[in-house]
């Protein structure tokens, strides 16, 4: 299952972010969305977990959990949608 996270701090890791779902179950990849001209975390990321009756354990655990601080925010990931809205030309 797709996890999203939501809440980071800036300075979280994606190795703290294993560290701290590992405890719930195993841990498939993790991904923190940084900003691509900066390289800064955007403040959210993802947590894949094979598991689904993990994944529902680290939910129910992590939700509103605090991590560095902040309360993180942690709910299954919605699919993405491919479709983008044309904006135009940028001038």
């Amino acid at each position: 299952m797709n996890l999203y996270v939501g809440n980071l701090a800036y300075a979280v890791t994606e190795d703290e972010l294993r560290a701290a779902f590992a405890e719930h179950g195993e841990v498939e990849s993790v991904n923190i969305i940084t900003d691509r001209y900066t390289g800064q975390s955007k403040g959210f990321g993802f947590v894949e977990m094979p598991s689904n009756s993990e994944a529902d354990k680290a939910i129910k655990a992590l939700n509103g959990a605090s991590l560095q601080g902040r309360p993180i925010k942690v709910n299954q990931a919605k699919p993405r949608n491919n479709t983008r809205s044309f904006r135009g030309p940028r001038y």
